[in-house]
């Protein structure tokens, strides 16, 4: 789920960058080293919107750079386990599915689509139910399950997160549209 949050931190300014806007130039750094990165206690850092305080500025011996004590507002993604959540299918494989959810990837392993048997249609980059012939494809968008979670707060790029579909009211928009007409059809006619 997606958080707006209050925080604090102290925050560099290079000597070089002294003589601009002073809330202009923390902005910059705090969007420079926090924008994509994780914070297990935090979250993941979707955006720095908004620099809110600046205090007294504080000098190092043997640095230029003045220290600054600032409270911004940022926006992070914090995902938990068992969170349902909504994402686009940005690329298929023999095994599986990535879907983008927003700042991160997620995997959907093959075994995780369905209780069928899925085929991979390399050609045109879906995943194929083999009895239903419902498919996920390249640009869907699915609504799915986090089961596994591994972030990492050192390289975000290597985080590791794993969803499942192979429940009631999960799965691809389109399959979830049609379950929803057929419910409504079934009632309309008893």
């Amino acid at each position: 789920m997606y958080f707006r949050v209050r925080l604090t931190d102290k925050v560099r300014v290079p000597p070089d960058r002294l003589g601009e806007d002073l809330f202009k130039v923390v902005l910059s750094v705090l969007q420079d080293q926090l924008e994509g990165s994780i914070d297990r206690d935090i979250g993941i850092f979707i955006a720095v919107n908004e620099v809110i305080e600046v205090g007294e500025g504080e000098l190092v011996p043997g640095d230029g750079a003045v220290y600054y004590d600032v409270t911004f507002e940022a926006i992070v993604l914090r995902l938990a386990l068992q969170e349902v959540i909504e994402g686009i299918v940005v690329e298929t494989t023999t095994f599986g599915a990535f879907v983008s959810l927003g700042p991160i990837d997620a995997m959907l392993h093959v075994s995780q689509i369905s209780d069928e048997f899925i085929n991979y249609d390399e050609k045109n980059a879906r995943l194929i139910c083999q009895e239903s012939k419902k498919y996920v494809g390249v640009g869907d968008v699915v609504r799915a399950r986090v089961v596994t979670m591994s972030l990492s707060e050192r390289e975000p790029r290597e985080s590791k997160i794993g969803l499942t579909m192979r429940q009631p009211g999960l799965g691809a928009e389109s399959w979830l549209v049609e379950e929803y007409e057929k419910e409504r059809a079934k009632r309309g006619s008893a």
